[in-house]
């Protein structure tokens, strides 16, 4: 695994939608998650919003933290299209006081509106897998009022 260069001004903030057993912890590590949308470009102190998967009886947005570690996972010899994955270690900085997920986004599917609300629904759900997704700054300021 390759090691990546810390988050530096103007670098993006990510959210992931994963299984998480304990939302209450302090240290998250993720490993060999799967990446879309600029995902993989996650890096040493990057913000990042934790999406507790529905898929694995999560209740969507749990808190907000910071990375403390991003390491590439090696692609697979023999393999010839592979979606990009990184493992993560992540300091929670806050529990979300109110409710974000699956429910909440659904009715926000105008692909085309601009909404962040659209956005977080397009990336987690439209496809409904478990991944790291880069967000815009306007999704992350919507991701904020959760705190």
């Amino acid at each position: 695994m390759s090691g990546r260069k810390s988050g530096g001004p103007g670098r993006k903030a990510y959210a992931i939608k994963a299984e998480i057993s304990n939302a209450k912890a302090s240290i998250f590590d993720f490993a060999n998650q799967k990446t879309m949308y600029g995902g993989k470009k996650i890096a040493a102190t990057d913000t990042i919003y934790l999406f507790a998967s529905e898929n694995e009886g999560g209740a969507g947005l749990i808190a907000r933290g910071t990375v403390l570690r991003a390491t590439d996972t090696p692609k697979q010899s023999g393999v010839e299209r592979q979606t990009p994955r990184v493992s993560i270690s992540v300091r929670r900085t806050a529990l979300a006081r109110r409710s974000l997920g699956r429910k909440e986004l659904k009715s926000f599917a105008n692909w085309q509106d601009g909404k962040p609300e659209t956005e977080l629904n397009f990336k987690f759900y439209r496809q409904a897998t478990n991944k790291i997704v880069g967000i815009s700054s306007g999704a992350a300021t919507f991701l904020d009022g959760y705190f």
